[in-house]
């Protein structure tokens, strides 16, 4: 048995005279080009969400509930007096700017509307009129600005309130808007109403 298993390995090392060990070469990592693609799109999303974070305009512009041409709109925050939110529906208040949104499109209109309430902010201006027009010739997709703009007013921390402008303002095409006072009106306002008080 023995003799056997001497001669088995002698001949194997025999057989084996002259080979080379072969060299050892590093395995290609086949799941490598998957991770890459995974970070990238790790990386991708991230920057996409840093735009978004550092974007200052706020208003949304994913599909919202529409509205009819020809429907008479309103909204105030609370606080807001019946008497003077009275007057901005009667159109009683000066205008101090307008908004013309006639055919932008949405992604135009939300930046017009984030830069023109910031300016008006900037100018302390109170009562504004924003134009997104009817939609009732848009057959196919009508009173698209204007169900937007209702949209995005309430999401603006400096509306007060808004309503459909009266006929001579545009009607059911025009909305009058109510801003915050700026802190500068404020003060004056203070000032005004302390004087000779004291």
């Amino acid at each position: 048995m023995m003799s056997i298993m001497k001669n088995d390995e002698d001949f194997f090392l025999q057989q084996m005279q002259g080979v080379q060990k072969l060299k050892q070469v590093k395995k290609v990592d086949l799941s490598q080009p998957h991770q890459t693609t995974e970070v990238h799109k790790l990386r991708q999303q991230a920057a996409t969400q840093e735009q978004i974070s550092t974007d200052p305009n706020h208003l949304q512009h994913y599909e919202v509930q529409r509205v009819q041409p020809h429907d008479v709109l309103g909204f105030k925050c609370h606080g807001i007096q019946d008497g003077v939110y009275r007057k901005l529906r009667q159109g009683k208040y000066q205008i101090d700017a307008r908004l013309d949104l006639h055919k932008m499109t949405i992604e135009t209109a939300r930046d017009k509307v984030f830069t023109f309430i910031n300016d008006c902010m900037k100018y302390d201006l109170r009562t504004v009129l924003i134009m997104p027009g009817k939609g009732d010739r848009n057959k196919e997709d009508p009173a698209l600005l204007k169900s937007y703009l209702i949209h995005w007013l309430p999401q603006i921390n400096e509306v007060m309130a808004y309503h459909t402008a009266q006929p001579k303002d545009g009607g059911a095409g025009a909305f009058y808007v109510l801003l915050k006072k700026s802190e500068r009106k404020k003060e004056q306002a203070r000032e005004k109403f302390f004087k000779g008080r004291v």
